[in-house]
């Protein structure tokens, strides 16, 4: 995965929440996909257009539109950070996510609790090649439902559904 470089005191630290003395390992670390950015992106162009405003406004009342792109553009930093931090990862032995700014939260789901994988696809995310996932599981509650803005989620699917087989939690498929 392409990381951009100069943000690694925003990345969310994966490797302390595997097993390494039980033999986890990583398969794959989902980010969101770019689509994800799309709010934050519009709120910051907002903003910038509400602080060029503010030269065409009263002396007087310049500092509103001054006020209102400063709160813009921190609600969009924080939202960018917000989906930034949001992994998803898939190892050999469970699925979880790993999200939050100032608090984290984790979320895991072993792999034996996986019951049903649901992979939706709307059409602009056909277009634009992502997709959501909905995770079933035996439990009334899970931490790991849906996990959205996932890219290529097809395949992603499969490589949840190849570390399932070779885990042997479920039978093996006769042919």
């Amino acid at each position: 995965m392409v990381r951009p470089r100069g943000l690694s005191w925003a990345e969310p630290d994966i490797g302390k929440h595997l097993l390494r003395d039980e033999g986890e390992v990583i398969v794959d670390e989902v980010a969101h996909h770019w689509v994800a950015y799309l709010r934050p992106a519009l709120e910051a162009v907002l903003a910038v257009k509400l602080f060029l405003l503010s030269g065409w406004a009263p002396v007087g009342l310049a500092w509103m539109p001054l006020l209102a792109a400063a709160l813009l553009l921190t609600h969009a930093a924080w939202l960018t950070l917000g989906v930034f931090r949001d992994r998803f990862v898939i190892t050999n032995m469970r699925v979880f996510r790993v999200h939050g700014v100032l608090s984290q939260s984790l979320a895991t789901m072993p792999l034996s609790r996986i019951l049903d994988i649901t992979v939706r696809r709307p059409l602009h995310g056909r277009l634009l090649g992502f997709g959501h996932f909905c995770f079933e599981s035996a439990a009334q509650e899970q931490g790991v439902r849906d996990v959205r803005y996932v890219g290529r989620p097809y395949e992603r699917d499969l490589a949840i559904q190849r570390v399932v087989q070779r885990s042997g939690v479920r039978g093996r498929q006769l042919n």
